[in-house]
């Protein structure tokens, strides 16, 4: 086992954790300033209300992704197969999600590498940590 490997690996799920904790503020919390609305590529204020309830709940599934990969960082220390099964569930799921909305979406492709990067690189290099 590579103790590097896994504090990097560790720090990279932590990245997207609190990445995807502040997408639920945007979305769930901010979603109706002009600000937020604007930097998801809405055209009016109209458009963010239609769309609020959608907002509201995608929000919430991004702040459980982000509290199973928290969790899983705090399980480490007290049953770490817990705690990696944890984090590989949640970063499989963030990049999942992160694929498909590069697929569905040719507009939000950086933010498909924002959502998917992190947490993909964490779990490759936890994986190498544990494997070596």
């Amino acid at each position: 086992m590579r103790t590097s490997l896994l504090i990097i690996g560790s720090t990279f799920i932590g990245l997207a954790a609190i990445f995807h904790a502040y997408i639920f503020i945007l979305e769930s919390v901010k979603w109706l300033t002009p600000k937020t609305w604007k930097a998801f590529g809405l055209p009016s204020q109209e458009h963010a209300e239609i769309i609020r309830p959608m907002a509201f709940n995608q929000g919430f599934y991004n702040l459980f992704l982000a509290l199973g990969a928290a969790a899983g960082l705090a399980l480490l220390c007290i049953d770490t197969t817990v705690g990696y099964t944890l984090i590989f569930f949640a970063a499989a799921c963030m990049t999942g999600a992160g694929v498909v909305l590069f697929f569905s979406v040719k507009t939000s492709r950086p933010a498909a590498f924002m959502q998917a990067g992190p947490p993909l690189v964490g779990a490759v290099l936890t994986l190498m940590g544990l494997a070596s």
